[in-house]
């Protein structure tokens, strides 16, 4: 009698568990169950103390990959200013020492920064930057949308011919992903904050390029930009793609304070919004 029942809590047991794997299966493949992924910028390792210390960015750092496990997104993207100064050993040591902590099972990808490259990039700064991080770019699909990281450091600094090869690789990219279900790209740099025309400065592109790049994602059916640099939140639009500007998870200069974003995607849009690093949710719900 009791080897019976024994038997027959096992089977049950085993039933519930190949149910709940296939259901975890069906939820990785099937691109209409909502997910998210999170964006965070400019952790920028040594800004709050000129580059004397940089133990606040790490307190920072720290708590912010403790909420990612937490919260178990897709994936995560880090646009830029890695660390402060770019030739500061321990500075990039410090970050993927941290970085290292992020669950291996949430993939993390890069777009180069400004501090990352130095102001005025060259061969030898991007191949230094490779070298530390991969490459200075991405693409790849998830769930039926189409996600690609680029250098905008090539651009802000007129570097005509890698920036030329960049835009002939992102055209590319782009035409490859006409038939995904949304096209949502990364940058360091803003393409602007405010107006499309809003005259040419430090935290955003060049107006000749910005045209340029603008119109192809435009011509592209991009969905969305996140990028950083500014150290504050701006979202603005051009036609129908969304530029957003997400603050620092490091140093703020605006009123938003250290966190990251939380983008959700489901099938007929994307919704995002920013967190503080204390304001974070214990879950990501999907209404």
């Amino acid at each position: 009698m009791f080897s019976q029942e024994l038997r027959r809590k096992t089977i049950i047991c085993l039933a519930m568990i190949l149910i709940f794997a296939g259901t975890v299966l069906a939820e990785k493949k099937d691109p209409d169950i909502p997910w998210f992924f999170i964006q965070l910028t400019d952790p920028q390792f040594g800004m709050f103390e000129s580059n004397e210390s940089f133990e606040k960015e790490t307190v920072l750092y720290e708590k912010a990959v403790a909420e990612i496990n937490h919260l178990n997104p897709d994936f995560v993207v880090i646009t830029g200013d890695l660390v402060n100064d770019p030739n500061s050993v321990s500075q990039i040591k410090e970050f993927k020492r941290i970085t290292a902590k992020i669950n291996p099972k949430i993939p993390v990808y890069y777009t180069p920064g400004n501090h990352d490259l130095g102001q005025t990039p060259d061969k030898k700064s991007i191949r230094k930057y490779k070298k530390s991080y991969g490459g200075d770019k991405f693409s790849f699909r998830h769930k039926g949308s189409s996600f690609i990281g680029f250098n905008t450091s090539l651009i802000k600094n007129k570097l005509a011919k890698p920036e030329q090869k960049q835009f002939n690789w992102l055209t590319e990219k782009l035409k490859e992903s006409q038939k995904a279900n949304h096209i949502i790209l990364f940058c360091h740099y803003p393409f602007f904050n405010k107006t499309v025309d809003e005259p040419t400065a430090y935290s955003n592109i060049d107006l000749g390029y910005r045209d340029k790049y603008l119109n192809l994602f435009r011509e592209n059916k991009v969905v969305a930009l996140f990028s950083g640099h500014y150290h504050n939140n701006s979202i603005s639009t051009f036609g129908k793609i969304q530029l957003v500007t997400t603050s620092a998870l490091g140093k703020p200069l605006g009123k938003a304070p250290s966190g990251m974003r939380i983008v959700k995607i489901f099938s007929d849009r994307i919704e995002h919004e920013y967190y503080g690093l204390e304001e974070l949710p214990d879950s990501v719900a999907f209404h």
